[in-house]
């Protein structure tokens, strides 16, 4: 798990993913015929198929970047004010440390803080927080911090990669295991007629909008994406909300609030998984959306999927996921490559 470890731990908020990327065209490269990027920050990797005479194409997404915040403000005692590129629940914001990518010093770290509850009102601890009542402090002097630190630095939170027997958690795991699944994919498939699109995408925290990009600069004929999904198997929560669970294998999307998935490819995955003993489960998102949502709306009018890590705390330092279902995904994406070109996608 050293190739998920570093990509979780290294910096990439919306718009900043220049580290990811590194990582991603690193261990893509030798496993592809050629690499592109556009204007936005995709890296779109391209594995030429077995037929060679207008080969069908199939485009895999995955985001490159994580959530997080550009710095908004500094104040006249050094504290630093966010705007947050993504969503977050504050709460679990509180305490957390952070690193801001200032571009003359490198990084910086800095804590989360908030006023103490020992001289709160009765009326402000009952009061849920909110990013803007937030700040960061880096220990500087206002004079030095604001030399240091610019309006529109990248921050992120801050957390280790740590392995709990079976299980990973981290920061970031959303949505760095896409682009490890995308990689051992590559590396495990045996053979495949289609022309496959391993694509990196940019900013889909604030939009879905490298995929979008991607997509129609593609001109795909299937998308899949990869991406994480609830797992709320956790206490206090009713089995019909679990969404998905952990230890439950790989989850196949049929919808989420973003797109419906194409009937004929959650036939085919389902088959598939059978087929090969490939642990499964079906997915149900009400609230949220992956990069199949904007690859399904492109110029083609692309047939789509979404193959999900179920993972537990989402949009937090701790998002904890299971390996053996993290190893589900990569294999179903495999033997899916494999048969992508069988797929009847006709209506």
């Amino acid at each position: 798990m050293e190739l998920l470890k570093e990509l979780c731990e290294a910096s990439g908020p919306p718009g900043f993913e220049d580290r990811i990327r590194t990582i991603y065209r690193r261990e893509i490269e030798p496993l592809v015929d050629r690499i592109e990027t556009d204007g936005l920050g995709n890296v779109i990797a391209i594995k030429k198929g077995a037929t060679q005479e207008a080969p069908r194409k199939v485009m895999l997404a995955g985001h490159l970047d994580e959530i997080g915040f550009v710095v908004r403000f500094v104040d006249e005692n050094g504290f630093i004010r966010l705007h947050p590129l993504g969503g977050f629940d504050p709460k679990t914001l509180l305490a957390g440390r952070v690193s801001i990518r200032t571009r003359a010093d490198g990084d910086l770290p800095g804590v989360i803080g908030t006023k103490p509850i020992h001289i709160m009102t009765e009326a402000e601890r009952k009061k849920m927080p909110k990013v803007e009542d937030l700040f960061v402090d880096v220990g500087l002097e206002a004079e030095v911090a604001k030399k240091r630190i610019q309006i529109g630095d990248p921050v992120t939170l801050h957390a280790d990669f740590l392995e709990l027997g079976d299980y990973y958690t981290a920061k970031s795991l959303d949505n760095r295991v896409s682009l490890y699944t995308l990689i051992e994919a590559l590396r495990r498939c045996q053979s495949h007629e289609v022309e496959i699109y391993a694509v990196a995408t940019s900013q889909e925290e604030v939009g879905l909008r490298g995929a979008q990009t991607a997509a129609h600069r593609i001109a795909t004929d299937i998308a899949v994406a990869i991406d994480v999904t609830l797992a709320c198997d956790v206490p206090g929560t009713r089995k019909d909300q679990h969404i998905t669970d952990l230890r439950g294998g790989a989850a196949i999307k049929i919808l989420d609030s973003s797109f419906i998935s194409s009937p004929a490819l959650v036939q085919h995955m389902k088959d598939l998984a059978e087929a090969h003993s490939i642990p499964h489960q079906m997915e149900i998102l009400p609230r949220g959306g992956t990069d199949a949502g904007a690859m399904q709306r492109a110029a083609n009018a692309v047939p789509s999927i979404t193959l999900s890590i179920p993972t537990r705390y989402l949009h937090s330092t701790v998002e904890t996921i299971y390996g053996p279902d993290l190893e589900a995904v990569v294999d179903l994406l495999a033997r899916f490559l494999e048969t992508a070109h069988e797929v009847d996608l006709s209506y």
